[in-house]
């Protein structure tokens, strides 16, 4: 089968490269424009495109899908269907009627759960035990596309969103792969998504990912896994924004002379640094303070000379 793969970030390249390696036609690719990124804020080409240059295809980077330009080179390309990963911009109708198997995404939920931009993101915060890949033939609403595969995945108590993710993408690969298969054999069909069981997964902002100490431990934990590597969770000390890595909950011996702590209140010892939450303090992991590295938390507060009823601010 003929096809035009869409698609920008690094967890799309899996997918770019099982395609690349499958036995469908790649004619080209369609991704992002490029765009300012680092402390320079240089134009740098997504890993997409990156990617699809070292492979020889043909890369389309319209600011638009409804560009007529873009329309008509996709005429051109004459493909059955369009593989999409995590793209990143809403397609037409114009553009969804153009190959005849129409555009196929690969979510990274198991639908109707977490439709949206941050499925990973919301799984974690949101302490689902168990998470997946879907795909599903694109219409106009968001998501809401009957379903053709499905695999799932164990959301492991230490993960992240990025690694949660970069197991799905890996994972998800394979089914994307699997489907297009499937609709070339004519043997696959796809399932209108059951109206129960719908959530939404809007993308994270930087402001939803400050920690609000008052939260249970489980709670705060989740936030941040969740957020990491992006946005990025973050608190407040002396004023200053202090970005937060994965924290761990403490167990209750594990606090010298303190059950509890304070929400927000902070407990230096000669090997960690324990923050208090609405339930059991966490041990802090990795931070980084305004300006500087990250760097494990008990340099950072022996560097900040941390003073005894010292604590992390919610706003």
């Amino acid at each position: 089968m003929r096809v035009v793969f869409a698609g920008t970030p690094q967890a799309a390249l899996p997918s770019l490269d099982a395609i690349a390696q499958s036995r469908h036609d790649l004619a080209g690719v369609i991704t992002r424009p490029d765009a300012p990124a680092g402390r320079g804020r240089r134009l740098e080409p997504s890993p997409v495109k990156v990617r699809a240059g070292e492979l020889g295809l043909p890369v389309l980077t319209p600011r638009s899908v409804k560009e007529p330009e873009l329309l008509d080179q996709l005429r051109r390309l004459e493909p059955d269907a369009c593989p999409v990963v995590a793209y990143g911009n809403l397609i037409p109708q114009v553009a969804l009627d153009l190959p005849p198997h129409g555009w196929i995404n690969l979510h990274f939920s198991l639908l109707p759960a977490w439709r949206g931009a941050a499925p990973v993101q919301h799984a974690i915060m949101a302490g689902d035990e168990v998470t997946g890949a879907s795909t599903f033939r694109l219409e106009r609403g968001l998501d809401t596309g009957p379903v053709y595969g499905v695999m799932t995945e164990t959301i492991r108590p230490t993960d992240t969103a990025g690694d949660l993710l970069a197991r799905l993408a890996h994972g998800g690969a394979g089914l994307l792969v699997a489907t297009l298969d499937g609709i070339e054999h004519g043997d696959l069909v796809a399932r209108p998504q059951p109206a129960e069981g719908i959530s939404h997964a809007p993308k994270v902002e930087v402001a939803d990912a400050r920690v609000t100490w008052a939260r249970p431990a489980r709670a705060i934990d989740r936030l941040i896994r969740g957020c990491t590597p992006a946005p990025g969770a973050w608190t407040t000390f002396r004023g200053e924004r202090l970005k937060l890595l994965p924290v761990a909950i403490a167990a209750p011996d594990e606090v010298p002379g303190h059950g509890t702590l304070e929400p927000g209140t902070l407990l230096v010892t000669r090997q960690a640094v324990f923050v208090g939450t609405g339930t059991l303090p966490v041990r802090l992991g990795i931070v980084q303070a305004h300006g500087k590295r990250p760097m494990p938390a008990p340099d950072w507060a022996r560097g900040t000379r941390i003073e005894a009823g010292e604590g992390l601010a919610d706003e």
